[in-house]
């Protein structure tokens, strides 16, 4: 019974190192695209950067694909593809705009996961399938979050459905515009300012 036991205090040691280990290849993973890009970063450089060897990281990763994939799931692991707080509550407009003021206390990240965005729109791209169907859950999570805001009707008549689309445009966009310059482009203030839009009916919008 004692040796059943060490064993399986043995065996979750081992699990919770691997999975350590795998967070940590994650991480590096992740600094060394935001440095080269998707296309020049390398699975021996990643290797290198955990003081690992490339075979020793195929161990965990089989192959460049499976790495990128873990690296935009764990960054999207606490965003709006997900957009949802502990026990599936939808998250409310006000903690939305929070998640932009973190974004842009994180550059480098936000950098990275921009560049792959972008890149992934051609069709041979390993991350086509992933941003395809993170923004399928976006735009249906963006939805639940405006009917919990607004109701079946935003004030300027619109859906949550129809609207929803327009949420994740300006999220995306403003993040491209504050990259490329962000003492012209004040990120967080300028989604508040689309979100208090959002809430005005037709003629509060034409003034």
């Amino acid at each position: 019974m004692l040796y059943g036991t060490s064993m399986e205090r043995a065996t979750e040691r081992g699990t919770r190192r691997g999975e350590e280990r795998r967070a940590e290849i994650v991480r590096r993973a992740l600094e060394v695209i935001a440095e080269r890009g998707y296309r020049g970063a390398t699975l021996g450089a990643v290797a290198e950067r955990v003081g690992l060897t490339q075979q020793g990281l195929l161990h965990y990763f089989p192959t460049k694909d499976s790495l990128l994939i873990a690296v935009l799931e764990e960054r999207d692991q606490w965003d709006t593809g997900s957009a949802r707080r502990d026990g599936g509550h939808i998250w409310p407009l006000d903690l939305l705009a929070s998640l932009v003021d973190y974004n842009a206390m994180r550059p480098g990240v936000v950098q990275t996961f921009s560049a792959l965005l972008g890149e992934s729109v051609t069709d041979d791209h390993p991350a086509r399938g992933f941003f395809t169907q993170r923004y399928d859950k976006v735009r249906a999570d963006m939805a639940a979050i405006l009917r919990g805001e607004f109701g079946d009707r935003l004030p300027g008549g619109l859906t949550p459905e129809a609207a929803a689309p327009l949420l994740v445009a300006v999220m995306d966009g403003l993040q491209f515009q504050w990259l490329h310059d962000r003492d012209a482009v004040d990120m967080p203030a300028l989604f508040r300012a689309f979100v208090s839009l959002l809430g005005q009916g037709d003629e509060a919008a034409n003034g």
